[in-house]
């Protein structure tokens, strides 16, 4: 009898009150293994060690705490599980206006998307920085005398000093920004083209980037177009370029045909 009027007492609090409790430390919500915050399923060994269910393949079933070797994968803590679900934090893009709150498994999600996301100008001198949706009309306003075209209609002659390493397009029917680099290795000339964006905005971009030497064809048709928040002139990219060796090379600069295009899984 007791222990039924502690469930109906317990029952009806639940039921007519929102609690409401602060955690000192988010890190304790976060995967041990790629500090993530955890998600549903969390799974965790015999000596209660946690892992995420991504990084469970990484870590080959085996415990990733500290001087353990224990099994992990077969049993889910539920605790913590049901904690992750209940944590509920603001988007750390609060204090420029977001008013959005998620479940902390979440809100990383939220924030690959969100419109108040952080940009810095795409001018390597400049040290504006604000949302990606405002970037757009500071660089046409502050930066007018760089500004070269692109448009989603029609392909582009793209000339780029490969010593000054970034040149910025805009689409002014989108209010978009796009950023080709150049970087320059012992072997030839890296070129890429991305877009300063959140990570998922609502549509695809992909471009065609495609340049005649000396008889010689270099053509590279991208997948989804890479985006990001802050050009960087020192990072060589790891995927999605177009490369120029050495021996194709005339001069300092580089003359190439580029279309860019919205991207349904097929090219226009």
């Amino acid at each position: 009898m007791v222990c039924k009027s502690i469930l109906s007492q317990k029952r009806q609090r639940t039921e007519n009150e929102t609690r409401s409790a602060k955690l000192s430390d988010l890190d304790v919500l976060d995967c041990p293994v790629c500090f993530e915050p955890l998600t549903v399923p969390t799974f965790q060994c015999d000596d209660g060690h946690l892992v995420c269910s991504l990084c469970l393949a990484k870590v080959s079933n085996k415990c990733p705490g500290p001087g353990c070797d224990l099994p992990i994968g077969n049993k889910r803590c539920i605790p913590m599980e049901k904690v992750i679900e209940a944590a509920f934090v603001p988007c750390r893009n609060a204090e420029f206006g977001c008013t959005n709150s998620f479940s902390y498994g979440k809100v990383s999600s939220h924030e690959k998307e969100c419109n108040y996301s952080q940009c810095s100008c795409p001018n390597l001198d400049c040290n504006y920085i604000g949302s990606y949706t405002s970037i757009y009309s500071h660089y046409i306003s502050s930066h007018l005398y760089e500004n070269m075209t692109c448009s989603f209609r029609s392909s582009a002659l793209v000339r780029i000093n490969i010593n000054e390493k970034v040149l910025v397009l805009y689409e002014d029917m989108e209010k978009l920004l796009f950023v080709v680099q150049c970087f320059r290795e012992k072997q030839g000339v890296y070129v890429t083209l991305r877009s300063i964006a959140s990570s998922t905005p609502k549509e695809k971009i992909s471009y065609w980037l495609s340049c005649n030497v000396d008889g010689h064809t270099l053509a590279y048709k991208s997948p989804e177009m890479k985006r990001f928040l802050e050009v960087s002139s020192h990072q060589i990219p790891e995927e999605s370029y177009i490369f120029f060796p050495n021996s194709l090379l005339c001069g300092e600069m580089l003359e190439m045909s580029l279309s860019i295009v919205i991207f349904d899984g097929e090219w226009l």
